[in-house]
């Protein structure tokens, strides 16, 4: 399978994105999916969420004995109906309108991250994310901050194996309604096999870097990029908005 320039670019940014992911439960969708945006639209939502998904898989298989999967339940239920929405707004919306609608979405998660905004962890916020999570998730691409910052108080390997348990789940779920309303056209074979390297490596990676730090020390820099990214897809939906008017 040959790699052009921008293919070993995207490849090292799912690399990057899945390091992140693997090691604090959150980051994939959050850094990957904007910048893959930028490089090739197409990456935008299939690949990134079956990328997403082999990494879940990798997670609850090592760490299977150790998780609460009745406690997660209601946010798996949950993200059906949300992944049915998602799917519906991602065929029946204009490029541009998704621009706006993804950008504004990634930076309303970067603030509220940011303001360390948090609810009780219980089986109605659960729900209520898992359905948000269910939206965002199949519409963009970005579905872990519903459902991320819920765990933030919790450490960090319990949010990132029980994040794992709920992608696990909800994203072949996304993916299901992204077929069943259209959407089948989404999900780029080839582009998804170029980019599986990244998430073998990357999840190696993670497992280095799990013995030397043990903080969350990687969390500023993905508010960061993800704050620059949402914003240049927002201007690219405010400029595809006012040439289409």
């Amino acid at each position: 399978m040959l790699y052009t320039p921008i293919d070993l670019l995207a490849l090292l940014i799912v690399t990057c994105s899945i390091v992140v992911q693997a090691w604090v439960g959150i980051g994939f969708g959050l850094l990957a999916a904007p910048l893959l945006y930028l490089i090739d639209p197409a990456y935008m939502p299939g690949p990134v969420l079956v990328l997403g998904w082999m990494l879940s898989v990798v997670v609850v298989l090592k760490q299977r004995h150790t998780l609460n999967w009745r406690r997660v339940l209601p946010a798996i239920v949950a993200r059906l109906p949300g992944s049915w929405c998602g799917a519906l707004l991602l065929v029946s919306i204009a490029p541009w309108q998704l621009s706006l609608f993804f950008g504004g979405a990634l930076l309303l998660a970067v603030w509220l991250s940011v303001r360390r905004y948090s609810v009780a962890l219980n089986g109605y916020s659960l729900t209520v994310a898992g359905f948000l999570s269910g939206i965002l998730g199949t519409a963009t691409s970005v579905g872990g901050p519903p459902i991320a910052l819920l765990y933030q108080h919790e450490s960090r390997l319990t949010a990132r194996n029980e994040i794992a348990a709920f992608f696990l789940i909800g994203t072949p779920l996304s993916i299901s309604m992204l077929w069943l309303n259209g959407g089948s056209e989404l999900l780029d074979g080839v582009l998804i096999l170029k980019m599986i390297p990244g998430v073998i490596v990357g999840f190696w990676l993670s497992r280095r870097l799990e013995r030397v730090f043990q903080k969350d020390s990687a969390r500023p820099a993905i508010l960061f990029i993800s704050a620059i990214s949402a914003l240049v897809v927002l201007w690219q939906g405010i400029t595809g908005g006012l040439a289409a008017a």
